[in-house]
């Protein structure tokens, strides 16, 4: 196969950060995706209704002229969120998701929960309309290694709040684990996964393959292949509770090759080739659209796209994208390791 066309995929999670850097990085994602879940983990945070509409106007405004894309606006989670905003939220149809960061987790995530005590009424609220929790799945305590702090907040807190709130509707992000894939297909209903490409594509190893790699370093952190290869086998299933979200995340060149860099992996330009790539060599590219297109929509109770994207099959490998330049400065784009031949050709509305 030299070509394949699918119906327009969307994003479910991706980060678009403010100003300068969301003028420079929007444009590729916009170009292949229609729609995408939006994270809310800028400073300040994105934590109430009114502050989620201010950046969605920002984006529209950053749009470039000619490219068809929604943004999905989601909160964050906080102990001071309330209840009756983020249900407001919802019924207006702007806030599609609200997001839980553990305290530290991640990327500007100091002011996600510690106390859980603290946000189960919103929690319950959600539950009783139906608006999805987005959920970065790592413990923060230090006596746990990080390789295992998925494991561990499957066990500790995920599986027992799923136990106090049930019918709270579930997506475990970026999901990096056998462990998470197993937990997942384990329960019947009201939970999904989303999958990064680039946890499709490297293992552990990347990050300090002859030397320290800082644009391999990501949270949560790439696992051992035995995971990877778990990841590959659930995203090209056909499962329709693994769907992709490529956790594209830019940061400047210094801010990645310092002392004490980011965690974040910038793969918005190359996502959908990289993609084709894991599919086909998986065997299953007639399952790309699935993963891609359709379980998503379906799971966040949205009909899929109408338009189509066109992925085409080159006979040399396709360089990778060239460092985006912003207006915060230069961000260097997911090298995969491996020659890929697939490319964008063309999206059709």
């Amino acid at each position: 196969m030299t070509q394949l066309t699918i119906r327009t995929p969307d994003d479910w999670h991706l980060h678009l950060r403010d100003g300068a850097m969301l003028a420079g990085v929007l444009p590729h994602s916009s170009a292949d995706f229609a729609r995408a879940i939006i994270m809310p983990n800028l400073v300040p945070p994105v934590v109430t209704t009114a502050q989620a509409e201010a950046y969605r106007q920002r984006i529209l405004a950053a749009l470039p002229e000619g490219h068809d894309f929604t943004p999905l606006m989601v909160l964050y989670l906080t102990e001071g969120t309330e209840a009756d905003d983020v249900e407001a939220g919802f019924r207006s149809g702007l806030v599609k998701a609200v997001k839980l960061y553990p305290a530290g987790a991640t990327t500007n995530s100091h002011g996600g929960v510690r106390d859980f005590s603290k946000v189960t009424a919103v929690l319950e609220r959600m539950a009783e309309i139906g608006l999805p929790l987005c959920v970065h799945g790592e413990v923060t305590d230090p006596d746990v290694d990080i390789f295992d702090r998925e494991a561990v907040f499957l066990e500790k807190v995920l599986d027992p709040l799923r136990r106090r709130i049930p019918g709270l509707r579930v997506v475990l992000e970026h999901v990096t684990t056998r462990n998470g894939i197993e937990y997942v297909r384990s329960q019947e209903k009201d939970l999904a996964a989303t999958i990064t490409v680039h946890h499709l594509m490297i293992n552990r190893n990347a990050i300090f393959a002859g030397g320290i790699r800082p644009h391999y370093y990501c949270l949560p952190v790439a696992k051992r292949e035995e995971h990877r290869l778990a990841l590959r086998e659930a995203a090209t299933s056909g499962d329709a509770r693994f769907f992709l979200g490529t956790d594209s995340a830019p940061h400047v060149d210094p801010a990645k090759e310092c002392g004490c860099g980011c965690a974040g992996i910038y793969t918005a330009p190359n996502a959908m080739a990289c993609l084709a790539h894991v599919f086909e060599e998986e065997g299953a590219l007639d399952k790309l659209e699935a993963f891609a297109s359709l379980n998503g929509p379906a799971f966040y109770r949205l009909p899929p796209n109408e338009g189509q994207l066109v992925l085409e099959k080159r006979e040399e490998p396709v360089p990778v994208p060239d460092k985006v330049v912003t207006g915060d400065g230069t961000v260097t784009v997911f090298d995969p390791m491996v020659p890929v031949r697939w490319t964008v050709a063309a999206r059709r509305s």
